[in-house]
């Protein structure tokens, strides 16, 4: 890495092939993202559930839920973004509830290819870089649904890539000055709507990272200059704070905030049942040791690239050792992927998430470190993705053989299929594609799944129009086994309530009982959501007394101990796909499902 850059090079065929693949992952990003099915996890029903009630209490606050001690599990900003985006319920949908969290992962990925433009003055460089952020699975998974990570990526690290600019700006002639007050006060502002959106443990690495960098990119290390840089970094900190705190100020109940946020959602996780050095030495998957795979976990297909990138530092480290110069934008990078680690291996509850703010930084130095990276860490990875791009091909065949799905939407999800494994079989056999198609095999797995999960965002997946015009307001029984799970059917069958059952828990009863259960909830419901419990069931165990008014197809979520085996694997559509009925009573009772 050098101080002083390289003039831009001539835009050629690699450079453009790059903008193209870049280009492509914007759209595999924007495909789908009103699918039932995108990557994410259970909770962004929960913050949905909770941003639909409160804006049809048309106030901005208190925070409204129907759930018990999940109505201010995050900071309001999070729900005020989705009421706005959903026109306050006037256009309520995912893609509208999403797209502002797409917005910021471009945003961020943008900021990384500026900087490595400005580091390296190489327009191919750069787009890899924006490639690389994108296609590591934490992105994919948390950088485009409806929850926090997006808005709290590039909120908290706006400050870093400032300072990562300014720095840039340095040379021995004209060394850049200690930034100031005025620009720490920016710098609360921004934090604080990281904080926001999250919560206010967050501004612990923030401020640290900030703080760290600074000192430790200096010419010259002084006290004065310590204490000064301590104390514009505490306004800065104190800033984002106040800016969190307003939410005390503005909430009508601040002490129900102080208990369910303060005390429930974050005090909690700083303590344990199981003790917290047992957990951090011997927790499994939630011990230090794990966390320390935090980065290339995020990663996902690009773990063992992340890991190969790894091993370039400790040999570089074992060869020059404290003899070993690091630019300041090196010791940036490398400070803010290390205290966020730190960090987050302190709570008694970790998680590879919980760093995802830092993962910028490791795609800056991916890009950096691109051609040092041994080619074998690459084929890993392709192989990796060759077996899931497989996988999904597989998965799309099936479902079509049951009924899901078109002959062309068949046909879109091979062809990338094909496409996928040509880039690993080429990857494989031509060194000088390798790097490359390990890249574009990742956006070719995430295509893949996009299309594959895309029928079942279509007819197959929803009711017909026809069968949601006969259910409006009212009182429908619906399968949930988890928290806000029952969310999904304000898309599904919009107009109506919806009282949750346990779903699941069906599945290991008696066809007797749950022919008992599906009665006992059509007695008490206007009309019931049931799912089919076993591959061979071709219709819910009430007949005759009731009436299918619908059908359509969904992914089972949750497997019962040795349903998913070796023998079966290469036949999904035996425990991967299921019905979902919706039914009423043959002859209701005097007010029918209309009312």
């Amino acid at each position: 890495m050098r101080d002083a850059p390289p003039k831009n090079r001539p835009l050629d065929a690699s450079t453009l092939a790059w903008l193209a693949l870049l280009a492509f992952a914007v759209c595999v990003y924007a495909f789908g993202l009103d699918g039932q099915y995108v990557p994410s996890i259970g909770d962004e029903l929960v913050y949905t559930h909770i941003a639909r009630l409160t804006a049809a209490s048309n106030h901005w606050l208190p925070l409204v839920s129907e759930l018990d001690h999940m109505r201010n599990t995050k900071p309001p900003l999070l729900f005020w973004q989705a009421m706005v985006a959903g026109d306050w319920g006037q256009h309520w949908s995912m893609a509208a509830l999403r797209t502002p969290s797409l917005i910021y992962t471009l945003l961020v990925a943008g900021a990384v290819a500026w900087t490595v433009q400005q580091l390296t003055r190489d327009l191919r460089t750069a787009c890899l870089a924006a490639c690389v952020y994108l296609a590591f699975f934490c992105t994919f998974r948390f950088g485009r649904t409806y929850l926090t990570s997006a808005p709290e990526t590039f909120w908290l690290n706006l400050p870093m890539f400032w300072l990562l600019w300014q720095r840039l700006r340095s040379t021995p002639a004209a060394p850049t000055r200690p930034l100031g007050w005025l620009t720490h006060v920016a710098f609360g502002l921004a934090l604080g709507l990281g904080l926001a959106y999250k919560s206010f443990a967050l501004i612990a690495p923030a401020a640290a990272t900030l703080w760290c960098a600074q000192l430790l990119t200096e010419r010259t290390l002084n006290w004065r200059l310590v204490v000064q840089t301590t104390l514009k970094v505490s306004l800065s900190a104190a800033v984002a704070l106040g800016i969190f705190a307003l939410w005390f100020v503005l909430d009508p109940d601040p002490g129900a905030v102080w208990q369910e946020f303060v005390i429930g959602e974050n005090a909690g996780k700083m303590s344990n049942s199981q003790g917290y050095w047992r957990l951090a030495l011997l927790g499994g998957g939630g011990s230090v040791w794990v966390q320390l795979l935090a980065y290339a976990q995020n990663a996902g297909l690009l773990a063992f690239v992340v890991i190969g990138l790894a091993w370039v530092g400790l040999r570089t480290w074992a060869k020059r050792g404290a003899k070993a110069h690091l630019s300041p934008t090196l010791l940036i990078l490398l400070i803010w992927l290390a205290v966020w680690l730190i960090v987050f291996t302190l709570p008694s509850q970790r998680s590879a998430r919980y760093v995802v703010p830092a993962m910028p930084a490791l795609a800056i130095l991916l890009a950096l470190y691109w051609d040092r990276i041994a080619r074998g860490w690459f084929l890993l990875s392709l192989l990796l993705c060759g077996i899931f791009v497989g996988v999904l091909g597989r998965i799309a065949w099936a479902a079509h053989d049951v009924g899901i799905g078109t002959g062309l939407e068949l046909g879109a999800t091979l062809f990338v299929v094909v496409a996928g494994l040509l880039l690993v079989i080429g990857g494989s056999l031509r060194p000088a594609w390798t790097r490359a198609a390990t890249v574009a095999a990742c956006f070719a797995v995430y295509a893949g799944f996009g299309l594959t999960t895309a029928p079942l965002n279509g007819a197959a997946g929803h009711y017909e129009a026809q069968t949601i015009a006969r259910i409006h307001e009212a009182r429908v029984a619906v399968p949930s086994s988890f928290n806000g799970q029952f969310e999904r059917f304000q898309f599904l069958l919009p107009g109506n309530q919806f009282v949750p059952y346990d779903g699941e828990g069906r599945a290991a009863h008696s066809a007797s009982e749950n022919a008992q259960a599906l009665n006992g909830l059509l007695a008490t419901h206007d009309a019931v959501v049931w799912l089919q419990s076993e591959p061979a069931e071709q219709g819910p165990p009430c007949a005759p007394g009731c009436t299918v008014l619908g059908m359509r197809w969904e992914v089972k979520g949750r497997h019962k101990s040795g349903e998913i085996n070796l023998p079966n694997l290469w036949y999904p559509q035996t425990w991967l796909f299921r019905r979902e009925w919706l039914v009423t009573l043959a002859h209701p009772p005097s007010g029918d499902a209309q009312r």
